[in-house]
């Protein structure tokens, strides 16, 4: 039953998690550490064990060339705890010469040429724990085979005791890393932890409070930062929606009173509720609030996809021709000076028509008596410049006049008839067509606005 209490992996913490990886790469590691070992510590052992083994049988060799077994030095013959046995095997399988309490019987039948020398020849009685080394001699009373057995069990509890060690230290040291692991990942969520909490308790009432950064340059600051960065980026959102809503509003409240108004006086008065109040009164409030809020509409769909628009040649010179006739026609107390070139760009021709009309409309509403407008080309970039001569635009506001229902301060009624949107909208136009707008200094005084827009060949 305990087992059904423990949760799922899926449920558990990072720490957790962090921990666990650790212990089975700190595992895995350390397994194939430790085969390695074994396997490179076991094949020194044999090989030198071998090499020992091979040194004696080449001294006796070299003597019996010259003396027989009976005259050999006996130090030749001499054992210790790993040499166990020297055998000299000649004739006929018969022992002729053999160490201190040797057996009496040849350890293996192998009887290799004279000059051959065999390393690991197993013995012929069952595993007896020995490891031969047989090489075969012609000496001067005949041919030997000689034997030197070397103690395999001694390499065995070698291996066995490196092994025991192993097993006693890796399960400490896999405990150690799991355990830092664990320690190491806690201390760095709790930084984490901190933010979240911190996050969790920012609601859209008060978006001044900011997450703390931790002292340390590490990613953990680096998110904090990044966090701050956000919800300095929502608080500026949201205090822009905030004005934008209350803007909206307070520019609806005016043509909707004004309706009203005309339509209380209608009813108290309906001898007054002619063709004249409906034209004078009510149509301009009513297409007032009409552009109003397909403003308002464009700009919503400015913010929720991006302002969509054609991909197609328009001509510019057309576009700002066509534009510059209209203003002509619609007022004559402003002069319009034009200068065009013949310029193509990639867009949408309807949309750089409203973004220019908007501002012809701006300069001819401040303009004491003339506008320029120029169209230049300047290699793949498109410049259209709208001059004129008002009062102009301090520079500390330029920054400002392309933000929604933003109005300058000389111009804080409405009786010039802006919503305080064109502006908002030409910026938006342009940077759909990836150019840039903005106003800056004339010598002539007034405002010059500048429109640049990648120019197509």
């Amino acid at each position: 039953m305990w087992i059904r209490s423990i949760p799922a992996p899926g449920s558990w913490g990072l720490r957790v998690r962090s921990a666990l990886i650790v212990t089975v790469a700190v595992a895995v590691g350390l397994g194939v550490c430790v085969l390695a070992l074994i396997a490179f510590l076991y094949r020194s052992l044999t090989a030198s064990a071998d090499d020992v083994a091979a040194n004696r049988v080449r001294e006796i060799a070299g003597q019996l060339r010259f003396d027989r077994p009976a005259e050999l030095d006996r130090s030749l013959l001499a054992t210790d705890r790993n040499l166990t046995v020297v055998q000299i095997i000649g004739a006929e399988d018969r022992i002729v010469g053999t160490s201190t309490d040797g057996p009496g019987d040849p350890l293996t039948a192998l009887r290799p040429e004279p000059g051959r020398i065999v390393r690991n020849a197993g013995p012929v009685a069952a595993d007896t724990g020995l490891r031969l080394t047989v090489a075969g001699v012609d000496g001067s009373g005949g041919r030997y085979t000689v034997v030197v057995a070397m103690n395999h069990d001694s390499i065995e509890d070698t291996i066995k005791l490196v092994l025991s060690m192993v097993g006693i230290g890796v399960p400490f040291v896999i405990a150690i890393a799991a355990g830092s692991t664990y320690l190491l990942v806690g201390r760095s969520l709790s930084s984490v932890e901190t933010i979240r909490r911190r996050v969790e308790a920012i609601t859209s009432a008060d978006l001044t409070e900011r997450v703390p950064v931790p002292e340390q340059h590490d990613e953990i600051a680096a998110l904090a930062r990044t966090m701050n960065e956000m919800l300095a980026r929502i608080q500026s959102s949201h205090e822009a929606q905030s004005r934008f809503v209350g803007d909206a509003s307070h520019e609806l409240r005016s043509p909707l009173a004004s309706m009203a108004a005309a339509l209380e006086v209608g009813l108290a008065r309906p001898e007054l509720f002619d063709d004249t109040l409906a034209r004078t009164t009510l149509m301009p409030e009513v297409e007032r609030m009409r552009l109003l809020i397909d403003d308002l509409l464009l700009l919503a769909r400015a913010d929720e996809r991006g302002l969509p628009h054609l991909a197609t040649d328009v001509d510019l010179d057309d576009v700002v021709a066509a534009e510059v006739a209209r203003q002509r026609g619609r007022s004559d107390t402003v002069e319009i000076i034009v200068q065009l070139e013949p310029v193509r760009t990639q867009g949408d021709s309807g949309q750089l028509s409203r973004a220019v009309r908007n501002l012809l409309d701006n300069a001819a509403r401040y303009a004491a008596t003339t506008v320029t407008v120029r169209l230049t080309q300047d290699a793949d970039t498109a410049r259209i410049e709208i001059t004129d001569d008002g009062p102009g635009i301090p520079a500390e506001d330029r920054v400002h006049v392309f933000d929604r229902f933003f109005r300058l301060q000389r111009d804080r009624g409405r009786a010039s008839g802006g919503t305080g949107l064109g502006l908002a909208i030409v910026a938006e136009i342009i940077a759909a067509h990836h150019g840039a707008v903005h106003f800056t200094d004339h010598r002539g005084g007034g405002a010059m606005v500048v429109i640049t827009l990648p120019a197509s060949p």
